[in-house]
């Protein structure tokens, strides 16, 4: 942070000193912080948290694991809209990473940036708020008000222009553009992002409790790391695991047209930016150590959360899908979930059902604001933060992607025909406007099930069993029983059409589950099923 930043905190923080009488600011410092880490791209399934071994230390081994927690979309707009809301895709309309898809559209911001969790803090419960890095990916368009446009709720606002970059971006420093350049040591990314942070613990108001956001590129491409680890995990792959390198059978089309087996150079491709992911966060986990080790220097990190996750995760080579995100796979929608905290027991794991929906209400319910005032889709987490127990929780959600294509041909592959994006040299493609789908991801003590159906002609639809089958490997949806089928497919059009509380309806291998099959035909049913842009 230059020192006219650092300023404008401590000037701020003084102000806030001003304004709290002693009694006000003795009640307001005993409620807890919060700091919550988002990441970009870092998958769960695939060793992405292998590299971070400070992060594990300090957080993971100081608090709780989330084995089971996932995204509803598995791109980065739609997940972190799905953060600051606390609702599904298909509530905050977001639905995929352009401004057409309500991707920090003026839309978003008359809408729904008013009522983001950060913003309830800071008007409702009185947070002073601190955003860095990665917002969403078309902040700072032109179109959308440019860098100029602060979101309501942000205290101190550090905003990347547009998606991750290591080096030669823009920040917007409460609303005024800020250039750097490609200079190490200072503007390094990740590495500025843990500088302003350092600099807001220095200069907040300590009679005020305080959330921090911080968000950043790693491990995103262009995948660059800092000097100092560019030559680390020379001797390391993409694991080869059991869908590694595959044909995608029973899959949807876009899956099935993967080229098996992958060219050398598509796997060369894959591990080498396998490696470079592992690279940039190393840097991720020394922001993290300076965090910490600033709150304990400053007293706080006793009466502070910290919450590490990302925003979606991601996929080397699976099915002979060279690298990105976005499918239905555990590999794309689960995430890493951290916690640690007042009342949290160290080392520690879950297993309960968790999403990224949670995440909004989990943090207002730690700040003591009613949850019931709120239209948010998820669940506080706080009970599971706790150890509270007979606590009764989810045993299913709704995953949702809105394909994205164009109406013309790529020309990397004109041989696809129309409607196909983001596809590699040797003609395979990682998206089209109809690998546009819906699942229920089912967790329960009798199944691991995950049931998905495609908004295409064929209306085709994927079933597996993650018990048998963990890698999902073998759709399931022509030989299991008729009766679940049919169950799942009435949840999944409930769950497509559900808003805040009817989110939390009971799952289909709940004791508390009603299934009426009549209502599969209703008119609302249909409807219920379709998810695009028409209803933005």
């Amino acid at each position: 942070m230059s020192p006219s930043a650092a300023a404008a905190v401590q000037g701020l923080a003084l102000a806030a000193l001003m304004v709290l009488s002693p009694a006000g600011a003795a009640r307001q410092a005993r409620r807890p912080n919060v700091v919550l880490i988002l990441t970009d791209d870092q998958d769960v399934c695939l060793g992405g948290m292998t590299p971070l071994k400070k992060t594990n230390a300090l957080i993971a081994q100081m608090g709780i694991t989330f084995l089971n927690a996932y995204v509803p979309s598995a791109l980065c707009c739609p997940s972190r809209a799905s953060i600051l809301t606390g609702k599904y895709p298909h509530n905050h309309h977001v639905v995929n990473n352009t401004l057409e898809g309500n991707c920090s559209s003026k839309l978003w911001q008359k809408i729904q940036e008013p009522h983001t969790f950060p913003a309830l803090l800071k008007t409702m419960c009185g947070y002073q708020t601190f955003f860095a890095g990665k917002y969403l990916n078309e902040y700072g368009a032109e179109d959308a008000g440019g860098v100029g446009h602060v979101p309501p709720g942000w205290s101190f606002w550090y905003a990347l222009e547009k998606n991750s970059k290591y080096y030669n971006y823009t920040l917007s420093v409460n609303g005024k553009a800020r250039r750097h350049g490609e200079n190490y040591s200072v503007d390094y990314l990740t590495d500025v992002l843990a500088n302003m942070s350092l600099d807001f613990l220095e200069y907040k108001s300590n009679f005020e409790p305080f959330f921090m956001m911080i968000s950043t590129p790693a491990p995103h491409s262009p995948w660059t790391a800092a000097p100092q680890y560019m030559n680390r995990f020379q001797n390391v792959s993409a694991p080869r695991n059991s869908n590694f390198n595959i044909h995608g059978k029973n899959k949807h089309w876009l899956i099935r047209q993967a080229k098996t087996p992958m060219t050398n150079s598509s796997i060369q491709f894959l591990d080498n930016a396998y490696r470079k992911r592992w690279q940039t966060l190393l840097s991720v986990d020394d922001l993290i150590e300076k965090l910490i080790k600033k709150l304990e220097l400053n007293g706080e990190l006793d009466n502070t959360y910290i919450f590490y996750t990302s925003d979606n995760g991601f996929h080397t080579g699976q099915f002979s899908l060279p690298i990105d995100k976005r499918q239905l796979y555990e590999f794309d929608i689960k995430v890493p979930l951290l916690v640690r905290g007042p009342g949290i027991k160290p080392n520690q794991t879950n297993k309960m059902l968790v999403a990224n929906i949670d995440l909004g209400p989990t943090i207002l319910d730690i700040a003591g604001y009613d949850l019931n005032k709120t239209q948010m889709d998820g669940m506080s987490l706080l009970p599971l933060l706790r150890g509270d127990k007979n606590v009764t929780w989810r045993s299913d959600f709704l995953v949702e992607y809105q394909g994205e294509g164009y109406n013309g041909s790529d020309p990397t592959c004109p041989g696809l025909g129309p409607g196909v994006t983001h596809c590699f040299p040797d003609c395979v493609c990682e998206d089209s406007y109809n690998n546009t789908y819906a699942c229920v991801r089912t967790l329960s003590t009798s199944w691991d099930l995950q049931y998905c159906e495609f908004d295409d002609r064929e209306v085709f639809v994927e079933v597996y069993n993650l018990t048998a089958d963990p890698h999902q490997i073998n759709n399931i949806a022509k030989t299991i029983d008729q009766e679940i089928l049919e169950k799942m497919n009435y949840r999944l059009m409930m769950l497509q059409s559900c808003s805040g509380a009817t989110c939390r309806t009971p799952g289909v291998f709940d004791p508390g589950y009603k299934f009426d099959p009549r209502l599969m035909f209703s008119n609302h049913g249909v409807r219920a099923r379709r998810f695009s842009a028409r209803s933005l």
